[in-house]
């Protein structure tokens, strides 16, 4: 399973040899590290490899996880990003590296930290304990630099022969970008071969010249760059000779840009991760970058193979390219300017997000926060520095999505940070507490989530927030509900919903009381009023194509069709859970999910498929960190549905089913689940 390895968008050229031997290097050693230059092509040959060795469906080496390092600015962010990486959603408040090890030690998985020069040491002490407890992970690292640890197999990337894959990179990028760009003739292929040459046959530095031959001839790109020789022989005390090369490449590049694409690559250095077209205007324009300016310029730049683009519609800058836009925008003295703009962008995206949350857009809103998260810490890193009380409003709004997409740990951490920054009372405040409620709530802390949503309470009372109220009498409802208080939770929602007389989409407090009605009249035995709340909700929920709500009504219409004895209609209704949680990315729904599908395989005879559902749905708990969770009545349905299952096929074909879904490609068993081929196979 190759998970998240970056695609391929063009041909590869060369590193027959290299690719073979880290291929074969992969299957026999447990860390690998590809080490060369910046900009040799280390991260690219890695994706070329593995996506070769999926091709020729090789098993070897199990789940393929990758994990981007360039993007981190320091340390904080790397057990996080690899946790992400590699599918853990931790909701455990325990030591963040212990979860990992025990997430990764029961099967085989390659991961791929790529770009750890500039965290060589964290990265060293990170993979000297993940090999250590985790017996069956492969590791491969792309850096700079080796890590210099026991066990470490070195292979050194060199540039490419300038006579052969060289020349063959440079036309074959030219050609497309600009189809009618040749170079046949005896002679221009000569001055292609000196480009090369003076290039030190670089990959990246190739990328970027091929793009000027849509402007210049070949005799013209040469020319220019054997003007640039006396720089590199002049920069020869500062940098390694092809490191001098790489960045005279990128400078040359630079030069042969205009004057308004020069400053938006210093303004596009700000961002730490991907970046879209809303976040290019609402980062970088300004001055002589207006609205009808600015699109030009990003044109220029993706033409010139400065600026990356994918299919999505998202951008992104190579670590290098970025490192050299951000010494320009320092040049230019516009750091704090851009930073400032950056954070002002991202704290409006949240607020929009927040804004959007009961909309038609819900989910588009989670995949844009989902993809900003890196550039979101940075936004919260520098406010938090610069504007506290911004930095407390930023990180309240986002921590409820992180909290469904598997970043606990980051928003907790941030709002923890935040409420000691600024402890002044403010709307801000009133959120990030309660936030913090639902965190504390999500890693098993009752005691510490009631007490918060006591004190949202109080504020909410002190200041006369109707919504603050019903926030927190939403917490401190799902507080007792998952702790077996069905009664109180039902009193806590009906009293909130009753200082209210609108419907349930008046605001998403009041949305998110009405469910936790619905919660605790299943767990009070109510179902048939249970059933026409939910089922209510439900229509509601889809005429605005709402998620979030949705798929916990279908999940309480899950539950109480088994209970009166309706498996088929359980059965749809836990589909329709599932698609609506992946939709979200949310690892916990999606393991809710599972164990309520599995109790309806079971009640419909199908144990062998039961089975396997309650395999893959061991997975999806284990990725959160904890074993199974919910409201009690769910355990009794578990319980139920695994007799059931075993009393249908034996114990040995039962647990032979178990053990194929917990060892198989989760999402894969996710996407069957939900299409409902597995059912219609048993």
């Amino acid at each position: 399973m190759l998970g998240n390895v970056p695609e391929e968008t063009d041909r590869f050229v060369g590193r027959t040899v290299e690719g073979q031997t880290l291929a074969s290097t992969l299957v026999t050693h447990r860390l690998t590290t590809l080490t060369g230059t910046g900009g040799v092509g280390k991260t690219r040959l890695a994706v070329h490899t593995l996506r070769s060795l999926a091709a020729e469906d090789t098993a070897l080496l199990g789940d393929v996880c990758w994990a981007d390092l360039g993007a981190l600015p320091d340390e904080r962010l790397l057990i996080p990003a690899v946790a992400d990486a590699v599918g853990l959603a931790d909701h455990t408040p325990g030591m963040p590296l212990d979860a990992l090890c025990a997430w990764l030690s029961d099967r085989p998985r390659l991961l791929v930290l790529d770009s750890c020069e500039h965290l060589v040491g964290p990265c060293r002490n990170l993979v000297t304990d993940l090999l250590t407890a985790c017996p069956r992970l492969t590791v491969l690292i792309t850096s700079r630099q080796p890590l210099d640890v026991r066990g470490e197999t070195l292979l050194g990337l060199q540039p490419l022969p300038c006579h052969s894959d060289a020349l063959t990179l440079l036309l074959d990028r030219a050609a497309a970008i600009t189809p009618g760009a040749r170079a046949d003739r005896p002679e221009q292929r000569e001055h292609a071969t000196e480009i090369c040459k003076l290039l030190d046959g670089l990959p990246l530095a190739l990328e970027l010249a091929s793009a000027q031959l849509a402007h210049h001839s070949a005799r013209e790109l040469a020319s220019r760059l054997r003007s640039h020789q006396g720089e590199l022989q002049a920069a020869a005390p500062i940098w390694p000779r092809r490191h001098r090369t790489l960045r005279t490449a990128i400078g040359w590049s630079h030069e042969l840009c205009e004057p308004l694409e020069r400053l938006l690559w210093a303004r596009l250095s700000v961002f730490r991760g991907s970046f879209d077209d809303d976040a290019v205007r609402g980062v970088c324009s300004g001055g002589p970058l207006t609205a009808d300016t600015l699109p030009d310029a990003l044109a220029g730049l993706i033409a010139k193979s400065v600026v990356g683009h994918d299919t999505s519609g998202r951008y992104r800058l190579l670590d290098t390219v970025r490192e050299y836009g951000a010494m320009w925008l320092a040049e230019l003295q516009e750091e704090s300017a851009a930073a400032a703009r950056h954070a002002d962008h991202f704290l409006r995206l949240a607020r929009l997000a927040d804004e959007g949350w009961m909309g038609t857009e819900q989910v588009t809103w989670y995949g844009r926060v989902a993809a900003a998260h890196t550039d979101l810490c940075a936004a919260l890193d520098h406010l938090s520095g610069s504007e506290p009380e911004r930095a407390l409003e930023l990180v309240g709004l986002v921590a409820f999505f992180w909290s469904c997409c598997g970043h606990l740990r980051e928003a907790r951490s941030y709002l923890g940070q935040a409420l000691l920054l600024c402890d002044t009372d403010s709307p801000a405040r009133a959120r990030a507490r309660w936030a913090l409620g639902v965190v504390v709530l999500l890693q098993g802390r009752h005691d510490q989530a009631a007490e918060l949503s006591r004190e949202c309470a109080r504020t909410a009372a002190r200041e006369a927030d109707v919504e603050g109220g019903l926030a927190a009498a939403y917490l401190l409802g799902i507080t007792h509900l998952l702790s077996g208080e069905p009664r109180t939770a039902l009193d806590v929602a009906d009293r909130a919903l009753g200082r209210t007389s609108g419907p349930p989409f008046t605001s998403p407090s009041v949305l998110r009381c009405h469910l936790v009605r619905v919660f605790a009249l299943t767990g009070l035995g109510r179902l048939d009023e249970a059933a026409a709340r939910a089922t209510s909700l439900r229509e509601d929920c889809a005429a605005r194509d709402e998620c979030w709500t949705r798929a916990y009504t279908d999940y309480q219409l899950a539950l109480i069709a088994l209970a009166q004895d309706a498996p088929a209609r359980a059965a749809e209704h836990a589909r329709a859970m599932l698609d609506g949680k992946r939709r979200l990315g949310d690892s916990f729904g999606i393991a809710l999910g599972m164990d309520v599908l599995a109790a309806a395989a079971a009640a419909l005879g199908q144990g062998e498929t039961s089975a396997l559902l309650s395999g893959t749905g061991q997975t999806y708990w284990r990725s959160v960190g904890h074993g199974q969770r919910g409201t009690p009545e769910l355990r009794d349905v578990r319980e139920a549905s695994w007799g059931r299952a075993r009393a249908a096929v034996g114990d040995q074909t039962f647990e032979h089913a178990f053990r194929r879904g917990a060892e198989a490609d989760p999402r894969a068993v996710l996407a069957l689940a939900v299409e409902g081929r597995l059912f219609s196979e048993a």
